[in-house]
């Protein structure tokens, strides 16, 4: 393929920081400054799953780029393998990488992937660029094949989250074109034309986050994080900093029905949370929402990923609506924050909600002959092992599955995790634990399987076809290649590295297919079930 000089086609005005910025790829410490580059260089791994809040730091993720190398033909040890086998693996040019997202272009299929903070030579364009979105077609899984990597606009330095919809399956929107919707770094949310995934272009920026009013935190004073964009009406549900609020994560809702004219709903969080000049100051590590999850008039909203955990379920429609009582609706006023809410379930201290996705109408072995709550609805909830996770130097997350039946009374019913014990996670280097389940649902997977991203311990399938008893099926461990970063704790006061890969995030495709990405920079590898974890889901 060429090279573009203007990869997203925009304006001069407007390009991204695309370009010959360094000779080799830049690593980055704790404090944002750029350290010798290197393929072991260490990596802190830290607590959350963002990247930093201002542009040139990163309190929040491993970050860091490597040069890209072409992807290894073969694992370069023994397979860690349990009902999955590798199709096909790409090095996304040695990036890190958070989310991927599977998009249908009538019979091809595109992923895109979202980057953390780096910069790596993009071997397409010849030159060093910022980690923006890496799209690839992946319609053959065993040959996936990068179409053209995007970097971020202006000053941002990473774009870790995307969605897609079709202008066809949006209320107001053009039926001939496809859109995607990225984060540009901590600094907004941008629109692009993706009906050619191959030549994308920039439409405009939907919304900029502002600056939180809390003059401390382990998260800066401005972010972006996990978002949804729900086709069906067009709502995107941001995850940013409003200005003025009290926390850098909150919800921002905008009504994206019709792209060509953006329109600001309103702002959200718990309360205690809104602008308060008087007000009291969350504690120093209160990130705030981490992802919301919205079906049907439904939202669930997962707040401290990894620690101080709140669940909280809300009406949407009453969101939507605002307080027909308030003179505003939309305030931030306790009156207009408690409005929506049905429910609000308060995890301890040492465990968060990552993700709460909802799975309706399931039905429980044994209770078939039961006249009441023979099926039940459900909540897959994911606590990310964070920065003590290194090592399992802190308490060790897990994941829960939460009857939500009684939508007014969330109640746990369960938790699943994978063993430290006979892989030695905790001794691999890295972190060790749950970070999120899959975003997508699928009717063989969605009453049956959980798909879990392990960060060392790849990726773990679960059969939750029981959901009082969910076990552990099938697991693909990825091995480190020549892109793979150091993760570095200290332990006993001393500073112990190791290479190890931290799998970050999995999702599906209609196929069935598993997607696993990894933030300490080794690469895409893309996953089929066998045996009997391919038969429980129907493949």
């Amino acid at each position: 393929m060429r090279a573009d000089p203007n990869p997203a086609g925009i304006s001069p005005a407007e390009k991204s920081n695309s370009g010959v910025l360094a000779a080799m790829a830049t690593n980055y410490s704790l404090d944002g400054l750029p350290r010798r580059s290197g393929f072991l260089a260490c990596a802190l791994l830290i607590a959350g799953c963002g990247p930093a809040p201002e542009e040139t730091a990163s309190t929040g993720a491993e970050m860091g780029a490597e040069m890209g190398a072409a992807a290894p033909d073969a694992q370069t040890a023994v397979e860690e393998a349990r009902n999955m086998r590798l199709l096909g693996l790409h090095d996304l040019q040695g990036r890190s990488a958070y989310q991927p997202v599977v998009h249908a272009y009538g019979n091809r299929r595109i992923l895109f992937v979202g980057h953390h903070i780096g910069e790596a030579m993009n071997p397409m364009t010849g030159v060093t660029e910022v980690n923006g979105t890496s799209i690839l077609d992946v319609t053959d899984p065993s040959a996936p094949r990068m179409l053209r990597h995007l970097p971020p606009n202006g000053a941002a330095r990473f774009a870790q989250h995307v969605q897609l919809c079709d202008g066809a399956d949006l209320p107001n929107g053009d039926p001939a074109k496809t859109y995607m919707l990225r984060t540009n770094g901590n600094l907004g949310w941008d629109l692009y034309d993706a009906t050619d995934p191959e030549e994308l272009y920039y439409l405009r920026t939907v919304a900029e986050t502002g600056n939180s009013s809390r003059p401390e935190s382990s998260r800066g004073v401005r972010e972006t994080h996990k978002m949804q964009w729900d086709c069906e009406t067009g709502i995107g549900y941001f995850n940013g900093t409003p200005e003025g609020w009290r926390v850098t994560r909150l919800l921002m809702t905008y009504d994206l029905s019709n792209p060509e004219q953006p329109r600001h709903v309103r702002d959200f969080g718990l309360d205690g949370w809104q602008p308060d000049p008087e007000g009291e100051m969350p504690e120093y590590n209160i990130s705030g929402l981490h992802q919301p999850f919205v079906v049907g008039n439904r939202m669930y909203l997962g707040y401290g990923s990894g620690g101080d955990g709140v669940l909280q379920i809300l009406d949407r429609d009453k969101f939507l609506d605002g307080n027909p009582e308030a003179e505003d609706p939309y305030a931030s006023t306790t009156e207009n924050l408690l409005h929506p809410q049905i429910s609000r379930l308060d995890m301890p201290a040492y465990w968060g909600v990552h993700t709460a996705k909802p799975i309706y109408d399931f039905p429980i072995p044994d209770y078939a002959d039961d006249r009441d709550y023979a099926s039940r609805d459900l909540l897959i909830i994911v606590s990310e092992a964070g920065g003590g996770a290194r090592r399992c130097l802190g308490t060790r997350d897990v994941s829960f599955i939460v009857d939500i039946s009684q939508e007014d009374k969330p109640f746990v019913i369960s938790t699943f995790q994978t063993d430290e014990e006979p892989g030695d996670f905790c001794g691999r280097g890295g972190r060790f634990g749950p970070h999120s389940v899959h975003d997508a649902y699928h009717p063989g997977f969605d009453k049956s399987m959980a798909v879990l991203s392990y960060f060392n311990a790849g990726i773990r399938a679960f059969d939750i076809r029981n959901p009082f008893e969910p076990v552990e099926i099938g697991y693909y461990v990825p091995q480190a290649n020549e892109n793979t970063i150091e993760a570095c704790a200290v332990v006993d006061g001393v500073e112990e590295c190791q290479v190890a890969i931290q799998t970050n995030n999995v999702n599906i495709d209609d196929r069935g297919l598993i997607y696993a990405v990894d933030r300490a920079h080794t690469g895409l590898h893309i996953v089929e079930l066998q045996g009997e974890a391919a038969a429980i889901v129907g493949l």
